[in-house]
């Protein structure tokens, strides 16, 4: 009867979609016992694990559905070659207020001063704080 209970908890965590603990059990259970976790403890870290899991696929999913023309992000920008920049403001945009707010930001400018580069950073940004992104070039908008 005892062989079947792995088994058994493999099926339930999965009909349950609880693939990340179902994964990594063996492994969390023994960082629990040698962290001498209570019970309780032990359900925290699983779905703390759990949670983390989800939540990078949500992300990994949503970064596939913006179709951005490639990865970029705040920290590899250079604000130094675009003094007019405030390096706070972009902070500012980065946390999404300005969508939650139902405000608009429109990057304007001459060829080459890094507008994609910001809107995708941006983008991205917004992804990670949960919100749906997808990446228009503004000929396709205006055409």
């Amino acid at each position: 009867m005892r062989a079947i209970v792995p088994d058994r908890l493999s099926d339930m965590l999965t009909r349950l979609k609880l693939t990340a603990v179902r994964d990594q059990l063996d492994g969390l259970l023994d960082e629990a016992g040698r962290q001498e976790l209570s019970l309780r403890e032990t359900l925290v870290l699983l779905c703390e694990r759990e949670i983390a899991r989800k939540d990078e696929r949500r992300v990994e999913m949503t970064l596939k559905l913006a179709r951005f023309p490639f990865v970029r992000d705040l920290s590899g920008f250079d604000f130094s070659a675009q003094p007019s920049l405030d390096p706070k403001q972009i902070r500012e945009l980065a946390s999404a207020r300005w969508i939650a707010n139902g405000e608009n930001v429109l990057l304007l400018g001459p060829p080459g001063v890094g507008k994609t580069h910001l809107a995708v950073a941006l983008g991205r940004e917004a992804i990670l704080a949960g919100h749906s992104v997808q990446f228009v070039a503004a000929t396709t908008v205006v055409a």
